[in-house]
Order: C-alpha cells, then sequence, then structure tokens
C-alpha cells in the first residue's frame, strides 16, 4: 500500500506548491488533491519532479452529475479534459462521484424530480462510458460515494455495494471503486465486512475519523484494524488520507504513520 497526503486538508500552513516537498520529507509516497483547473499544471509537474513525488489523483468532474441522464455529453467531455490533465501530471487516477459539488463539498442538486430508477440506468450508462475513457487513457477512473449525514447531504452514491456491483458488472480494468472509510463508516458501519466482500473493486482508499473527520485515534474507528483488514485481502493500492488535522499537521502525521 503507497501512502498519499491529500494536501487540501494537510500542509494547509504552506503554500500550495510547497506541500509536494513536505509530503515527500515526511514518508509519503504520493499526493492528493480536490481540484486541478484553478492550478497551474507546469507549476504541479515541476513541484512534483522537485520534491521526487508523484501525483495519486484529483477530481475528474466538476458541475456535472451521473444521475442526471441529460449531462452524459458534457459530463463526459469534461472526464476527458481531466485524464488529459492526469495524463500530462503522471496522475494514477481521477476520482468520479454520482453528483455535482460545489463548494465546500455541497451537493449542488439532489435530483429530487428524479427517480431511483432514472439515476441508476443513467448511472450506469455513463459509467460504461467512463470506463471506455480510462481505458484509453490508460488511467483509473475511481468512483466515490459519499456521506449523507454530515458532509454531502443528497448525494445519491450512499452505499459500497451499490458501486462495487456497477463496477463488477461493467468489469474494465479501469473502473474502480474509492472506498472512503470515514464517508461509509456515517453511511453503513461493517467496515471490515464491506473490505472482505467488495475490496476487489477497490483501487484508492480514504482515510479520516469519524465523527470529525481528523487523523487516526481521534474517533471511533479501529484504523489498525482496518489496515490490516486491507492486507489481509492482498490490497496494494493507493492509501489517500483526506482528513483534517485536529491539532496541526506534524500532529496529524505521526498518528497516520503509527498506524502502518
Amino acid at each position: 500500500m503507497k501512502k498519499v497526503a491529500c494536501i487540501d486538508t494537510l500542509y494547509t500552513e504552506l503554500p500550495f506548491y510547497e506541500r509536494f516537498a513536505a509530503a515527500k520529507k515526511d514518508g509519503f509516497d504520493l499526493v492528493e488533491f480536490w481540484s486541478y483547473t484553478d492550478r497551474d499544471l507546469d507549476a504541479i509537474k515541476k513541484a512534483c519532479e522537485e520534491a521526487g513525488i508523484g501525483v495519486s489523483g484529483f477530481n475528474g468532474d466538476a458541475d456535472f452529475s451521473l444521475v442526471d441522464p441529460t449531462h452524459k455529453e458534457p459530463y463526459l467531455a469534461y472526464l476527458r479534459q481531466s485524464l488529459e490533465a492526469a495524463k500530462k501530471l503522471g496522475a494514477l487516477s481521477v476520482t468520479i462521484h454520482s453528483n455535482a459539488l460545489g463548494d465546500g463539498g455541497v451537493v449542488v442538486n439532489h435530483y429530487d424530480e428524479l427517480s431511483d430508477t432514472v439515476k441508476i440506468c443513467s448511472m450506469f450508462d455513463m459509467l460504461k462510458e467512463c470506463a471506455k475513457l480510462a481505458e484509453e487513457y490508460q488511467i483509473n477512473c475511481n468512483l466515490e460515494g459519499l456521506n449523507i449525514l454530515t458532509d454531502h447531504v443528497g448525494n445519491f452514491l450512499k452505499n459500497t455495494q451499490m458501486a462495487a456491483e456497477m463496477i463488477r458488472l461493467i468489469g474494465s480494468p479501469y473502473l474502480h471503486v474509492l472506498y472512503d472509510v470515514y464517508h461509509m463508516q456515517l453511511n453503513e458501519g461493517k467496515l471490515c465486512d464491506t473490505i472482505r466482500m467488495y475490496g476487489d473493486t477497490f483501487a484508492h482508499i480514504h482515510i479520516a475519523d469519524a465523527p470529525g473527520r481528523h487523523e487516526p485515534g481521534t474517533g471511533e474507528i479501529n484504523y489498525p484494524r482496518v489496515i490490516n483488514e486491507l492486507r489481509a485481502i492482498g490490497y496494494e493500492g493507493t492509501v489517500g488520507f483526506e482528513l483534517f488535522p485536529e491539532t496541526d499537521t506534524a500532529t496529524a502525521v505521526k498518528a497516520i504513520m503509527s498506524i502502518f
């Protein structure tokens, strides 16, 4: 497992382009961040090269939703743009979601007027096209479910089973689940059972403790047990620490490294 620092939540006391070197110095293998369109890709690439660290991924969708059938064309066009950016940076993946997210991760449209049937069919149809693009670029598209209780009220994809079953049905080597332990602890619990049942579909893990979304040891999740379960199923993907330090980054990093 490769350790990934989310530099939109960690190292925020530093200017953005200095966070790459700081993450490398602390022992992270890769970095990830949320958005790329508001940043200089050439500067990111230079920061990575100078620090000797790579990019795990970033969000590949923006104002468009998988569950909205009218968004198919613009969603896929934006995803292609994101995959081009990932290719430029040598990134391993882009993250995709069921619903468009606004500032602070707020779900832009809950689509209450659409039935679950329409949402599921639209998402499955678009995911098949996402898989084709991912295969063309040979870059993973990782589908992430989000918690609907605290951070992302109204998001459609809220459980691991739906995401994993869609990925299995499509069967692409470049379409996977991003399993966010924090989000799924809030939505469904049974973390180790879920890892055993659906871990074959995972390509990236997000870690933060719950409640609070801080570093391991600040909440109720037994993270050493979770890591051991991932090892038990032979998981060899990336593990991203998308968490907000309770006090400061240095303290959070000590807690992160202690669970491995």
